[in-house]
């Protein structure tokens, strides 16, 4: 029996140790950031979530918003390109979120002034270590599209 407490554990380090196959370690690689824009012709969908706890106290009160940890700050801004350039666009836009166990939440939407653009906004329910798939339904001037887009928190 006591051999086989001692044995048991070595066998477990050995096979361990055996997970590199003699790989030295390596540095670690960049991983590209997730692209938060989507076009379709000349409108532009710009989106992203964040917790709201990584926001500081003037953003949040800029935006009217409570930091919580359990929560995520949802931005989606419209814009058409024109000439090279982003103009501000109106739309409808509708939001809901996915997380892992496919359990879904529709976020409501508000609009917020930011300086020369109005943005959307929402706040959805988040838990940690959990991964959200958002989808954004829009329609503006007479073109529906949709986005999707994950977040890790």
């Amino acid at each position: 029996m006591t051999m086989r407490r001692f044995c048991l554990p070595l066998l477990c380090l050995l096979a361990l140790a055996a997970c590199s196959g003699g790989e030295s370690p390596r540095a670690a690689e960049f991983v590209a950031p997730v692209p938060s824009e989507s076009d379709f012709g000349d409108l532009r969908v710009r989106y992203n979530a964040l917790p709201t706890l990584a926001l500081s106290e003037a953003v949040a009160k800029q935006y009217g918003v409570e930091r919580d940890p359990g929560t995520a700050l949802v931005v989606i801004a419209l814009r058409r390109i024109q000439d090279g350039e982003e103009i501000h666009t109106d739309g409808e836009v509708t939001l809901q979120a996915f997380d892992l166990s496919g359990a879904r939440q529709r976020i409501a939407l508000r609009s917020i002034d930011t300086g020369d653009y109005s943005d959307h906004i929402g706040i959805a329910d988040i838990s940690p270590r959990n991964t959200y798939r958002f989808e954004v339904a829009v329609d503006s001037s007479g073109r529906k599209e949709t986005v999707q887009f994950q977040r890790n928190f």
